[in-house]
């Protein structure tokens, strides 16, 4: 076995890892946002740092469809107001009013107004730091794009290594 018949093997088993790597953190990584949704979760991105430490700027958080009346003091709920989407704890739920009272973690204050139940989209379950990154590029058009080409050359390094590994059986 020569030198260059060594280099190849090892040059293709390199682009396969790589290409094979490449491929599997996409597929990853867009599931992380797709399978939550087909269990009835809602999906958001935390753009404010009004629930810092417990959930970061730049967190995915996963929101689950509750009813009003299950909600308790201390949860964390996903509600909105006006066109956003805000993750506040409870402070008080107002069974009779039909209403909860909120505050970020980070302020001072309670929420100057309070939540409606029709306002209410759900329970916050689970967060992840950072995550929430990638909702942002997978929803926009460049994100799209980049994710394509991502996965394109992940799949063309996984075609250079068979490509390598029938030219090093040739020379064989």
């Amino acid at each position: 076995m020569n030198k260059r018949h060594k280099g190849g093997k090892l040059l293709s088993a390199l682009c396969n890892l790589l290409g094979t790597l490449i491929l599997l953190a996409i597929i990853a990584s867009c599931l992380l946002i797709v399978v939550p949704q087909f269990k009835d979760y809602h999906v958001y991105h935390v753009v404010s740092g009004s629930m810092t430490p417990e959930i970061p700027i730049g967190s995915i958080v996963y929101v689950q469809s509750t009813a009003p009346e299950d909600i308790q003091t201390d949860d964390i709920i996903a509600f909105r107001s006006g066109d956003s989407v805000i993750t506040h704890r409870v402070v008080t739920n107002h069974l009779v009013e039909g209403e909860f009272t909120t505050k970020g973690d980070a302020n001072e204050v309670e929420d100057a107004n309070r939540v409606d139940y029709d306002e209410l989209i759900g329970k916050v379950v689970r967060h992840y730091p950072y995550l929430g990154e990638l909702l942002v590029v997978y929803s926009t058009k460049i994100g799209k794009i980049y994710i394509i080409l991502f996965a394109a050359c992940g799949a063309m390094l996984n075609i250079l290594a068979s490509r390598i590994r029938a030219r090093c059986k040739e020379q064989e």
